[in-house]
């Protein structure tokens, strides 16, 4: 009899219940926005901002209303303008050179390599063309951080690190997010905390916090914040910097202080279905498993995997038959973008040239959700069903 799949790739797990009182607290007093207090309350908002810049080791934190507003936020405060351009992956999401053109900058994309982190050789080749890196962990994979920060350093190339995907993760134990000098974060309901939307900013500089909390709409009440700079860090740009309001409300914040407290936990759980998962799919035929270094804290929210030098009607039809069994898989390597699978050169605001190597990597990857509603057991069959469709389209000739 064929195994399948009946579970669902987009069910999240509930709100903890936590979160769910402290959420119908706000609604009942009715003080939603971040500055509406009464005497002696520290808002919701400002309480998480604490919260998450003591998990993360960050002096300075803002959360804001989605991930994609965290790094343009992020972009501006380090002096991005109109017309500049800004290094980025060409593995990665729309969000990512999203933000850049936000601002009217132009993205320069650097390529992938077969462990799906950014080409530290090509980026070497290209960081005479920017002052800033945006720098995307997509899918979770981190680079060697020592490298590139030791690269992008000496040659005066300021980073941001897109975090979206390793919310908890490390490198050499220095949390993702903490390496550049602003860490950005998303917290949209397949990230590692869920309030449908929303995002933080982290850093160590006080005038870039001050810019983002300048940026977000702090309407001069920037003294309610906790975890920002000195009020003397906003004199200089209180009434130079636009008000273009996104700072999270108290209604989110209720929501996550919670998921927050629970990270480390939670990091957990999706790594035990994720090397579930990864040892299900070792040693099949065609399938490239990918290696993570030992250097790197993993949270496996998602797993991806090779279908290197495959025809892309042979990739298809892998991802099609995992479908009929109950599996959804995502291609890359797809010529039209797909749901969120798209490439750099599906974002016709960005300018780019073809890149050979990348592309040869972008056509095998496929990829998987793995949320916490799956069991172990789930994983297993999963991945029994993935390995038999694999194995089933190789031997008839990939």
């Amino acid at each position: 009899m064929t195994e399948q799949f009946t579970g669902s790739f987009t069910q999240q797990e509930p709100i903890p219940e936590a979160g769910i009182e402290a959420a119908l607290a706000v609604l009942r007093h009715g003080r939603l926005h971040r500055y509406n207090t009464v005497p002696d309350e520290m808002c919701e908002t400002a309480l998480l901002e604490q919260e998450f810049a003591d998990v993360v080791g960050a002096p300075y934190c803002l959360a804001v209303a989605s991930g994609g507003y965290a790094m343009a936020t992020a972009l501006r405060a380090v002096g991005v303008e109109a017309g500049d351009k800004v290094l980025s992956n060409a593995f990665t999401l729309a969000p990512v050179p999203g933000a850049i053109a936000s601002i009217g900058a132009t993205p320069v994309f650097v390529g992938v390599t077969e462990s799906l982190t950014i080409d530290l050789d090509d980026l070497e080749a290209k960081l005479d063309q920017a002052g800033v890196l945006l720098l995307s962990h997509m899918r979770g994979h981190i680079c060697d951080m020592d490298r590139l920060m030791a690269m992008c350093d000496a040659a005066g190339v300021i980073v941001i690190e897109d975090c979206a995907h390793t919310m908890g993760a490390a490198w050499n134990g220095v949390p993702s997010g903490r390496h550049g000098t602003v860490g950005c974060y998303s917290c949209q309901t397949y990230k590692h905390v869920n309030s449908g939307e929303g995002g933080f900013l982290v850093t160590d500089d006080p005038y870039v916090a001050a810019k983002a909390v300048m940026l977000s709409g702090s309407y001069m009440l920037y003294e309610r914040h906790s975890a920002a700079p000195p009020k003397e860090a906003f004199e200089d740009i209180k009434y130079t910097t636009p008000n273009i309001s996104g700072r999270m409300d108290n209604l989110r914040a209720a929501i996550l202080r919670p998921q927050v407290a629970d990270l480390a936990t939670q990091c957990a759980r999706w790594n035990d279905r994720y090397y579930a998962l990864e040892a299900g799919l070792r040693d099949t035929p065609g399938l490239t498993v990918i290696e993570r270094p030992s250097q790197e804290t993993i949270v496996g929210s998602s797993i991806q995997f090779l279908l290197l030098d495959w025809a892309a009607a042979a990739v298809q039809d892998v991802v099609a038959r995992c479908g009929a069994r109950g599996v959804e898989l995502k291609w890359f390597g797809a010529p039209e973008p797909v749901a969120f699978t798209s490439k750099y050169d599906s974002w016709k605001y960005a300018p780019s040239a073809p890149m050979e190597a990348s592309d040869r990597v972008l056509a095998g990857i496929v990829d998987m959700r793995v949320p916490l509603t799956f069991s172990l057991d789930d994983c297993a069959l999963i991945a029994r069903i993935i390995r038999a469709e694999v194995s089933a389209v190789y031997q008839a000739g990939s």
